[in-house]
Order: structure tokens, then C-alpha cells, then sequence
């Protein structure tokens, strides 16, 4: 009885399933900008004249400052790509 099954499973045959590159891939939702407040753009932009004209080390004013152009390119992103919010009427 015990070789009759081991037969058995000898020959059954493995298929594999072919799965189209299709199905595989999952749908990404379409990319939208987050609204940022006009608050943001003034900071950029006060913190980048700040760090250019007041910090003495190269490095930290380097930095600052692609720290706060980073900033005012989000902001300008923004602007440009966020959906238009209507307020209360």
C-alpha cells in the first residue's frame, strides 16, 4: 500500500502558471501636490536671505541654503500642481 501512494505522487506533474506582467503590476494611484500655506514661501524665502547673509561658515551657510531652496521649490510645486481648495461660502 505504502508504494502504491509514493507512485502516485511520483507522477502527478508540477505546471506552473504563467501570470502576464498585467496582473502583476498594481495600479499607482495618479501623484497630487499637498496644499502648502503661503506662511511656507515666506519662510523659504527669509530663511534663505538669512543664511546667506548671516552665517559666517561656508558649509552651514551651503547647507542652509539648499535646505531653503528645497523649501521654496515645494512651495512653488505646490502652488502650481495642489488642487484649488474652496472656502465657506
Amino acid at each position: 500500500m505504502a508504494k502504491k501512494k509514493a507512485t502516485q505522487k511520483r507522477a502527478v506533474k508540477r505546471t506552473r502558471v504563467k501570470i502576464s506582467k498585467a496582473v502583476v503590476r498594481k495600479a499607482r494611484p495618479k501623484w497630487h501636490a499637498a496644499p502648502l500655506k503661503g506662511s511656507f514661501m515666506v519662510l523659504s524665502i527669509l530663511g534663505f536671505l538669512i543664511s546667506a547673509y548671516l552665517v559666517e561658515e561656508i558649509s552651514y551657510k551651503i547647507s542652509f541654503m539648499l535646505i531653503f531652496a528645497g523649501m521654496f521649490a515645494a512651495s512653488i510645486i505646490s502652488m502650481t500642481k495642489a488642487p484649488v481648495i474652496e472656502g465657506n461660502k
